[in-house]
């Protein structure tokens, strides 16, 4: 049986084999996890159709196109505990499982030895000689600056993921008029709210009631006001759309990733703080399907989560608009002619400048704040 890369979705065409769980020659199990992919998209792993003996043909770290064939599976005909002393039998197999998984790294090393080697020559074959550095030459503004070793160093191949993630910041900043306009936010009442109700909330709901909610129902009251920060452009054409998808953007050792809550305009509180739950989970274990990142028509990043303070969230496109949430801290503040210590959060939306202008997005920040700060209008409906 031909194990190969399947079809992950219409822009996907190849995958990085990421990690073989298995090693060549391993007995496995229908169902078990033998391989995870890595694509510019999203990760996944692949299960055994059948039990069987795995062969592997392209090694860890190789780049696959889509359909290939990267291990076969050699299918047992009988089953492998069909003997008196099959409990024992299963014991040296786990042992063996063990001992092979222990070995493993050791193998992993020896099949990515060439593979820093290859990188560094495919980033140095371009390097200049001293006569090509002359003034005479123009470089070209999309290569990148050769680098030069002035100690030791650990060359990687850079993921996929964190490929594409590198090309789409860079789009963003060269094919969008991206600006950003900042606010702050009062965030007494929410806190309070969420200090009250949210024993009642997460019995009821099996969830914490955390801020994200409180914003993106913010944010979709705000849109429907200013319907051009949920838009976008195509071509000469300004796409208004008459739907709230709003992605999320979650943080992963693989790197960010931004699924979306579709039709988020419709979803209560408790739905929303549990789609980002699903969210938050599966995306940290791999298990974000493409379809979950498709489709949004405004963003959320909180760089709060990490500490900042302030910062410019950089645009999703062909998306108009992200909002960038940020750390709460004790501030003094003036409160009817008089100081007093408020919890603030700094808020900053970056919009695309070309068909939002600086009062609408102002406008459209200004509304989120007031959301915020009096959040009572947004029912909580627990």
């Amino acid at each position: 049986m031909d194990i190969k890369i399947p079809e992950i979705g219409e822009s996907v065409f190849e995958a990085v084999i990421a990690k073989w769980h298995k090693s060549d020659g391993d007995t496995v199990s229908r169902d078990e996890v033998i391989c995870e992919l890595e694509t510019d998209k999203i990760s996944l792993e692949l299960n055994a159709e059948a039990d069987g003996v795995l062969h592997i043909k392209a090694e860890e770290g190789a780049t696959v196109p889509i359909g290939e064939v990267i291990a076969t599976l050699e299918e047992s005909d009988t089953a492998p505990a069909d003997s008196s002393d099959s409990d024992e039998q299963a014991e040296e197999t786990a042992a063996d499982s063990d001992g092979q998984a222990e070995e493993a790294p050791v193998k992993k090393e020896k099949h990515e030895a060439p593979a820093p080697a290859e990188e560094s020559a495919a980033k140095e074959a371009p390097k200049p000689s001293p006569q090509s550095t002359a003034p005479a030459s123009t470089p070209s503004p999309a290569k990148s600056i050769p680098v030069r070793d002035y100690g030791p160093v650990e060359r990687k191949p850079m993921a996929p993921i964190r490929k594409k993630i590198a090309e789409r910041l860079l789009a963003a900043r060269q094919q969008t008029a991206m600006l950003t306009t900042f606010n702050e936010a009062d965030m007494s009442r929410v806190i309070a709210l969420r200090k009250k109700h949210q024993d009642h909330f997460n019995k009821k709901h099996n969830v914490k009631l955390g801020f994200m909610s409180f914003f993106i129902k913010a944010a979709v009251e705000a849109l429907k006001e200013y319907p051009l920060v949920n838009a976008s452009i195509d071509g000469d054409d300004i796409v208004y759309h008459n739907y709230y998808h709003v992605g999320v953007a979650i943080g992963t050792e693989r790197g960010l990733v931004v699924p979306v809550i579709r039709d988020a305009d419709q979803l209560h509180f408790a739905e929303i703080e549990q789609t980002i739950a699903n969210f938050s989970d599966r995306a940290n274990n791999g298990k974000l399907d493409l379809s979950d990142l498709e489709g949004g028509t405004f963003t959320i990043s909180n760089g709060g989560v990490y500490g900042s303070v302030l910062s410019t969230p950089i645009l999703n496109p062909p998306q108009s608009g992200v909002l960038g949430m940020h750390a709460i801290r004790k501030q003094a503040v003036v409160v009817d002619d008089e100081i007093a210590i408020r919890p603030m959060m700094n808020l900053a939306l970056s919009y695309d400048h070309r068909i939002i202008d600086g009062k609408e997005a102002v406008s459209f920040l200004k509304l989120i704040k007031e959301y915020i700060e009096d959040p009572e209008e947004m029912l909580l409906e627990m």
